[in-house]
């Protein structure tokens, strides 16, 4: 017999196209750069723009990167996914654990109507975003909301001491192979006007570095922090990656750590971006190490810490929103 009244879990990553082909990228990057939380532009504006000028000429370049980075059973964002669903899964035995994409398959809304079918009551949401923001929260919880369904949903948890601890005991691991000159804290940028308009990224990204660095061993006057991924013409947080690593090289610092607290598991901007593009840059700056510190890619301790948070944030008795 079916069991009721079980507590559930919904992981929600960002997404990714179903393939490396452009016909499916296409569709992807369509769905994602049309979420008006990522793209606040007006509609009669952007769709023009988007459909006739950006998807024609940024699909194409998108597919090769994805291509270069898909593996044999699929995207690694979906691989990592999928393995910490099963491994929290584990370690929630009387939950029924699931996980969504924000953009693409599974879908947030069709799995929290599973997930009530199968007689969950107690529904969490965990956006496997450390900080929050807009740009991918929003979407999150709009989808969420139009479910229905009954929920909570984890806002950000970069402020968990554990997190904190995990991920610099990771940056003193990779510091110790080699003599760096700069450890930087390299965090997904989003527009500058967000922030402007009351979006708390900027200051939960200074206080992830700044509660990371309590736990590190390694020089603190070392740690820097910028922001990578920029999309369009407009501001965005600064200061930007790429000049950062031009500038180090400049000044003579020519081995570099990089850390990525906004991801939490190998995708594009880490596998292509990062450890292509942006190595590429360094090392014509005059760059001579360039490493990255891996994320958290359904490391044990990871998703240890998943199943705990969502476990205390049903101890805590919030109200489960409409």
């Amino acid at each position: 017999m079916m069991e009721r009244h079980r507590k559930g879990l919904l992981l929600v990553n960002l997404g990714s196209p179903a393939s490396p082909l452009n016909k499916d990228v296409k569709a992807y990057l369509q769905e994602f750069l049309s979420d008006q939380h990522v793209v606040e532009l007006p509609k009669w504006f952007w769709q023009p723009l988007l459909r006739g000028i950006i998807l024609p000429a940024r699909t194409w370049r998108s597919a090769t990167f994805y291509q270069h980075m898909w593996r044999p059973d699929g995207s690694p964002l979906v691989i990592y996914t999928k393995l910490m669903c099963e491994k929290v899964q584990k370690r929630l035995a009387n939950w029924d654990v699931r996980y969504a994409m924000t953009y693409g398959q599974p879908d947030i809304s069709e799995q929290l109507h599973r997930m009530k079918a199968a007689g969950d009551q107690s529904i969490i949401v965990l956006p496997l975003f450390p900080q929050y923001t807009k740009s991918t929260h929003g979407g999150i919880i709009q989808q969420v909301q139009d479910s229905g369904v009954k929920t909570t949903v984890i806002h950000h948890f970069y402020q968990y001491p554990q997190y904190q601890k995990m991920l610099a005991q990771q940056v003193d691991r990779c510091y110790r192979q080699k003599d760096y000159d700069a450890v930087i804290f390299s965090y997904h940028g989003i527009p500058t006007a967000m922030v402007k308009h009351g979006d708390p990224y900027l200051k939960e990204c200074h206080e992830t570095t700044a509660g990371v660095i309590k736990y590190l061993q390694l020089p603190h006057e070392k740690v820097k922090m910028a922001f990578q991924s920029k999309f369009g013409p407009m501001p965005w947080l600064k200061p930007y990656l790429k000049n950062t690593l031009m500038q180090l090289a400049a000044m003579g610092k020519r081995n570099v750590l990089i850390v990525t607290p906004s991801f939490v598991e190998d995708c594009l901007e880490t596998i292509e971006e990062n450890d292509v593009q942006n190595y590429q840059t360094f090392r014509a700056s005059g760059g001579r190490i360039f490493d990255s510190v891996p994320p958290m890619n359904a490391s044990d301790r990871f998703c240890d810490f998943l199943a705990t948070i969502s476990v205390d944030q049903l101890k805590e008795g919030k109200r489960f929103d409409e």
